[in-house]
Parts: C-alpha cells; sequence; structure tokens
C-alpha cells in the first residue's frame, strides 16, 4: 500500500473520519446561511435571495444526500429501512421549500423558519446515519461527501489545483444540473477560461459577490459539442 494511502481507523487520518467532518462543515455552512438571510428578511430585505437559497443550494443538498447516499443504501436489506426513514425528512424539506417559493413576503419568514427547525433535525439524523449507511451499504464515504451538496469550496485548495477542481466537477453536470463555487476572490480568469473551453454551454450567476466571499452558481445549460 503506497504511503499516501496508509491511515489509522478512527483518527484525524481516516478517510471516514474526513468525510464526517467534511459533512459537519457543509451542514453548519448550510444553517448558517439559512439563518444569515431569514435574519436579513425578517428585517424587511427583499425575500428572493432567500428562496433562492431554499431552491438551489439547499435543495442541491437533497438532491446530492439521495443520489449518493440513500438510493444505494436503500438496496442494502439491512439498510433499507434506515434509508426511507431519512428520505422522509428530505421529502419534507422539499416540501417547505416548494412552499417557500409561492409564499408572500410575510409568509416567507415564518417558513423560512420552519424549514430551519426541520433542517436542524434531518441534519443531525443524517450526521448520525451516514456512517452506519457508508459502512453496511459499503459506500465510500470520500465519495459520499465530495463536493458536498453541490457546494465546491476551493479557498482551502492550492491555486494551481483550484481550476481543475472546478471543471471535474463541471464534468460531472448533466445539463440543467449546477453547483455553488466559493472563493475568496471574483473567479474572473476562471471565467474566461469556461468561456474560451465551453462558450455557451455554461451558465454563470454570481449570488455573492464579496467583500470577504464570493458564491457562483456554475451549471451545464447544454450537452457538449
Amino acid at each position: 500500500m503506497p504511503a499516501e494511502e496508509i491511515f489509522i481507523q478512527a483518527t484525524d487520518t481516516d478517510p471516514a473520519v474526513i468525510a464526517r467532518a467534511a459533512m459537519r462543515e457543509a451542514h453548519r455552512r448550510l444553517r448558517d446561511r439559512l439563518a444569515e438571510l431569514t435574519q436579513a428578511a425578517a428585517g424587511q430585505r427583499p425575500v428572493a435571495d432567500l428562496v433562492d437559497f431554499c431552491r438551489h443550494e439547499l435543495r442541491d443538498h437533497l438532491v446530492v444526500a439521495e443520489r449518493d447516499l440513500y438510493a444505494p443504501a436503500s438496496r442494502v436489506a439491512e439498510t433499507r429501512l434506515l434509508a426511507d426513514a431519512l428520505r422522509v425528512g428530505n421529502a419534507v424539506l422539499n416540501h417547505q421549500i416548494n412552499d417557500l417559493a409561492v409564499a408572500t413576503a410575510s409568509e416567507a419568514v415564518r417558513i423560512a423558519t420552519m424549514i430551519a427547525g426541520a433542517l436542524d433535525l434531518y441534519l443531525r439524523i443524517e450526521e448520525s446515519a451516514a456512517p452506519v449507511l457508508a459502512d453496511l451499504a459499503g459506500i465510500d464515504p470520500s465519495l459520499v461527501e465530495a463536493d458536498q451538496q453541490g457546494v465546491v469550496d476551493v479557498r482551502q485548495i492550492a491555486r494551481g489545483g483550484r481550476h481543475p477542481r472546478v471543471f471535474a466537477r463541471y464534468a460531472r453536470l448533466a445539463p440543467g444540473e449546477t453547483f455553488i463555487l466559493i472563493n475568496s476572490h471574483d473567479p474572473k480568469p476562471l471565467r474566461r477560461e469556461f468561456e474560451s473551453v465551453y462558450p455557451g454551454a455554461y451558465s454563470w450567476d454570481y449570488l455573492q459577490a464579496g467583500p470577504e466571499e464570493w458564491r457562483v452558481r456554475i451549471g451545464r445549460v447544454t450537452a457538449d459539442a
């Protein structure tokens, strides 16, 4: 076994431990962002950003959890019931997001608060159940939480590895799918690369433009020519 593949189980070098830490960090970001946008909406700011976050970034989380965790776990007898139970929480959140999308401004904060409560419970269960599902269903935990819930945060990646990581994530998209890029500066050079390599085939929408964090939703509009 190569030296870089050696790890001690249940320590910081264990891939399962690393994956669970990545899951908790991704969950923290979801909770914090939802709380921030709900508070802004309660302060009479437009609710469009709150709705956009729930319909895309939060829903991306639910889609990835279903695809990479619950679907494979439901094919194994020992984990089928647990996966189905988690799907109930997934469905509840999707229903609440649908309600938020058509809510009036006065109703949006109330529904967002309900989403926050359901999300917190759902994420706590997910954090507890994911290692069991991954172990019994034979799911690679590093894949379960890779690019967690459609978010690629490149701030901790060495500069030479950032663009390849983003393009690798883009390559996995089907037409109509998106992911969220998080960076510490405006990724204009990356956009120029996209325009050169995938002209007309990608979408690029700023969700947050600084001053300390940039968020861009990148999508595949069409199949590559």
